[in-house]
Formats: structure tokens, sequence, C-alpha cells
């Protein structure tokens, strides 16, 4: 590390990640498994986003046991183990039990306030591991003789970064996604408005994840204790005044007035409960499968994770899940490899096929319960009736089947592995 009085700050890291979200974090605790040093997490903001909460899968747990947290907070959330969807329309109430290939305590559906989730991670990482206020502002890399290809980062403030391996943890609209030259997500003319109810003296509901089907509409709600709901309603509108996405009285009205007024009472009730700072209203967005089977999601020793490799739509809950098994192969690659390119590239060629499916099922699966995006008519009819007939009965069960996939473990490298620092 240099700098002095009028230039700009250097730092070398063996290993920088852009962003402190769940990616960015599960990546920095899955590279300190396997022993990887010298890790730097950049996060834009001056403290971790938060968020509301998350519905997590086995999956997720699977990775998160991988991680050596999962323990944390699986002592916390109780699991779930019933699906109930009512169609609305007909009043007809479908009832789905959570099974799968493992089932111990710690493998369960279970829901988990995204705080808690962040900071069983970030207190595994070493102090300083995470810097504040960094906003990244151009990437571009560097080969020196006989040395492997180097990323050098600039920051807004001015500092200059060099790092062996470069892997953006930035979200939907990433700067590193861009720099590699994947494809823009896409608007699914969907937005969802999501919030979590407080109940100080206890909520009483039942420990199920409840999801409700209308017209162009689906709303859930699952407790997550004894005292907080979290719920979210996803509809086939996007706010068009920044003020009605952003304001959480106006966000709340329009779903107890307008979008929701047709929810049970129960629902519009956790609805109203909801914590102000807690509630949101984001349009959906999703990367093409087609882009993340094709797109360059790699160039020498940098690549993406988590959002900023694969957004997808949140009708299977997989958006943590998919970003936790993307830190435990990511890391398992990098540490495994002669170089930090051929880490990454290992790295990308494992999650291409994984994440383009979860991206093709969640799309289908939400607009298939939604009844169909701006379809009318006869058409519309059509969706539904598969929908009721043939998608809940066939594929959704093995769409589910998605979410028992095992990511592997992390093993640290034994002695004779070459590229567990990558020096050059």
């Amino acid at each position: 590390m240099a700098g002095g009085s009028g230039e700009a700050l250097a730092v070398d890291a063996e290993v920088v990640i852009v962003g402190a979200g769940i990616a960015g974090l599960a990546t920095a605790l899955a590279l300190r498994r396997v022993s990887v040093g010298g890790v730097l997490v950049l996060e834009r903001h001056s403290s971790t986003p938060t968020g509301t909460a998350l519905t997590v899968y086995p999956n997720g747990w699977i990775a998160l046991r991988a991680l050596g947290v999962g323990h944390k907070l699986t002592s916390r959330y109780e699991g779930c183990g019933t699906f109930r969807v009512t169609n609305l329309d007909n009043g007809e109430t479908k009832v789905f039990r959570f099974a799968g290939g493992e089932s111990s305590d710690e493998i369960k559906v279970r829901p988990a306030d995204r705080k808690a989730l962040l900071e069983a991670l970030a207190e595994e990482l070493p102090p300083g591991t995470i810097r504040f206020s960094s906003k990244l502002v151009s990437i571009k890399t560097e080969t020196a003789e006989s040395s492997p290809e180097t990323a050098v980062l600039r920051l807004e403030d001015g500092t200059v970064i060099r790092a062996k391996v470069l892997i953006g943890c930035d979200g939907v609209h990433s700067v590193v996604a861009r720099w590699l030259g994947l494809s823009k997500p896409v608007t699914s003319g969907r937005s969802a408005v999501r919030g979590l109810a407080v109940y100080p003296d206890g909520h009483g509901l039942r420990k199920e994840v409840r999801q409700f089907l209308s017209e162009g509409l689906r709303a859930a709600m699952v407790p997550i204790n004894d005292t907080e709901v979290y719920w979210f309603l996803v509809n086939n509108t996007v706010a068009a005044q920044k003020e009605a996405r952003t304001d959480p009285m106006k966000i709340l009205r329009e779903v107890t007035d307008n979008l929701g007024s047709h929810m049970p009472p129960e629902y519009l009730d956790v609805v109203r409960h909801s914590s102000h700072d807690s509630v949101s209203w984001v349009p959906l967005l999703y990367r093409s499968p087609w882009s993340i089977l094709t797109g360059r999601a790699a160039r020498g020793p940098v690549t993406v994770a988590g959002d900023a490799f694969h957004p997808m739509t949140p009708d299977l809950a997989q958006g943590g899940g998919s970003a936790l098994e993307d830190a435990v192969v990511l890391a398992r690659a990098v540490s495994r490899a002669a170089t930090p390119a051929e880490g990454v590239a290992a790295y990308v060629s494992e999650r291409r096929g994984r994440a383009a499916l979860l991206v093709a099922g969640a799309y289908l699966s939400g607009w298939v319960q939604q009844g169909g995006t701006d379809v009318q008519g006869l058409r519309g009819c059509m969706v539904k009736l598969f929908r009721d007939w043939i998608f809940y009965r066939f594929i959704f069960r093995r769409l589910a089947g998605m979410m028992w996939y095992h990511c592997g473990d992390l093993v640290p490298p034994t002695s004779n592995e070459e590229g567990k620092n990558h020096s050059g």
C-alpha cells in the first residue's frame, strides 16, 4: 500500500469483491474457508445494505453449511413444512409439502431476516475486510511479463487497486458485468412490493407459506418468527412515478386500497403492520438464459456472481440461494486452479447451466402463476387452465426439485495443489 500528499492511494490485493451483499460476503467467507487470503470487499454505501427478509430453501442451507455459518441461523428460524396456494378467483386451495433428498433439522425451508444473514457472514471475516464508501468507477487489466493478468480498479475517491482476481457481486446493475460485456437485464413487465410486518405482542399465524393468486397478481406471506411476518405482492404493473415507488405510505395504500384490496383480511392486516423502512416497490428484471449460457461472464481473472451474473425474478425464491451456491463453487474453483484465470473459467463453466435453468424456471413460474403477463381473452383462459391442471400437478414439483441442489463442500486444497495464493 502506498500513497502520499497529492497522490492517489494505491492498494494491492489478492482478491477484490465488489459489493457487500449476500453474494459478496458469502464469496469472501468461502475464499477464507479455502485459505485464500488478501480478500478486500468494496461496498459503495456507508454500511452493508440489509433489505427485508428472504426464504432460504434447502440448497441455500446446504451452501451455508459449507460456509460454516448455517448453525448460527437455523437455531433462530423455524422451518416451514407447508406451502398453501389459494386461487382467489375460484376459492380453490392447493397444499404442497416441502420434501426432498436430504432431511435434517438444518436442511429445511426457512424464512430468515436478510440482515441476520449478512451479519452471520460478516462476523466470520477479519476486521478491515469490508471497505465502505468505495464506489467503483473504472476497470482495466494489465499483463506484466511472466506474470498473470491483473485487474486494475479506480474508485471515485481516486484510490487505485490492483487485484489478482476481481469478482463483481454488485447486483442487477453491475459495473463489472457491464465491463465484461454481459447483456443488460431486461424487464419482465412485472414489479414486486415487499415488506416486513411487526407484531410486538405476536402475530399468532401458522408457520407456513401462504400464497394468493388472482388476475395478474401473486401475493404471499410467511412468518419469520413469533413477531415478524415477511410479505410480498407481485403484479403486472410497474409504478411510473419515482415517488410512488419510494414513499412507504403511498406504497402501502396502493397495496391495501388498489392492487391487493381483494386480498384476504389476514393478508391486509399483515400489510398494515409493516415497518415503513422495510417497504419497497421495484421492477422485476432478469438476464435472459441464453445470455447467461453464451455471454462473456469471465475475462481473464474477472468474473461476476449472484445478481451481477444471473439476475432473476423472485418466483422460485432463488436469488439468495443461488448467490450462496456461486460463492461455494467460485471459491473452490479459484483455490484449486493453477492461475486465477483458470479458476474463474472453471467456475463460470460449472455455473452457467444451473443459473440459466433457475432464471428460466423462475420466469415461467411467475408468468404462469399470474395467468400470463398482458394476456387476455382466450389465451388468458388457456394460461390459467395450464396453470391449474398441468403446472401445479406436474411442472411445479419438478421446479421445486431444483431447490434441493447440492453445490458441494469447501475443502482447503492440499499442500501439493497449486494456485492457493495465486502469487505470480
